[in-house]
């Protein structure tokens, strides 16, 4: 989550990208420098795995395509924000969340519970186990937590000019509503444990521009959750999609 010194709930942080930038480059200046130089140490034609002090994103890339990034750290999300690229508008107020290593699964007979019950003792519900569609679409009326029970899957989240993770064993993604998400590749056993919180309705959107303003009016209609798919109430979900809801 963000600790208070650096983000407070009621200032605009999420609306300045220069303050953004500043406060990011100063505090996680040596975490990118080495998550660069452990990125470029990977085998030629490889995404970097997305896991607790492998994450493959550099700053000065985000910031350049408008998003921004943030380390992680135990307890703490990587923080994306995709812009609207006229096909998938992804969200303009919540940041897209990746909780690395955040579920303990290691040695689990049934990871998939393990998982479930993270979800519902959370307050998200509704759940499924599937995989992740091949296609590029997402959800309008809906925020969504995917959690990797087993096996890998690189998947591009934002849509063409999103970013593409390598999501591993107890890892979350928490998508708000107008996320795009498309699997590229997967191990196969890929198990993924799909949640959602209390309010809202499921939809699938597949990204054409006829459903793309509708869209956006659903989208702003979502609220934010009540609680963290992962962490509960007092987590990282709450801190900057509040944020984002003050500031804007």
């Amino acid at each position: 989550m963000f600790s208070g010194n650096a983000v407070n709930a009621n200032c605009s942080f999420w609306a300045q990208p220069d303050l953004q930038q500043s406060l990011l480059s100063r505090r996680y200046q040596h975490t990118a420098k080495w998550l660069l130089r452990k990125r470029a140490g990977n085998h030629p034609g490889r995404i970097a795995t997305c896991r607790p002090a492998r994450a493959f994103i550099s700053q000065e890339r985000l910031f350049k395509r408008g998003m921004m990034a943030k380390s992680s750290r135990p307890g703490e999300p990587l923080v994306l924000m995709f812009r609207d690229d006229g096909l998938i508008p992804n969200n303009p107020r919540l940041p897209f969340l990746v909780y690395l290593g955040a579920i303990d699964v290691a040695g689990a007979d049934h990871p998939e519970r393990v998982i479930e019950s993270t979800f519902s003792a959370n307050g998200w519900g509704d759940m499924w186990r599937n995989g992740i569609f091949p296609y590029v679409h997402y959800h309008s009326m809906i925020h969504e937590a995917l959690g990797i029970a087993r096996g890998r899957a690189k998947v591009r989240f934002g849509g063409e000019r999103g970013e593409v993770l390598e999501l591993a064993p107890g890892d979350v993604a928490v998508l708000p509503a107008g996320t795009g998400h498309q699997r590229l590749w997967a191990t196969p056993e890929l198990c993924v444990i799909g949640a959602y919180p209390k309010r809202g309705s499921y939809d699938l959107c597949r990204g054409g521009k006829a459903e793309h303003a509708d869209a956006l009016e659903t989208i702003r209609r979502c609220r934010c959750p009540d609680s963290d798919p992962v962490l509960g109430t007092d987590s990282s979900l709450t801190t900057p999609w509040r944020a984002a809801t003050v500031a804007l």
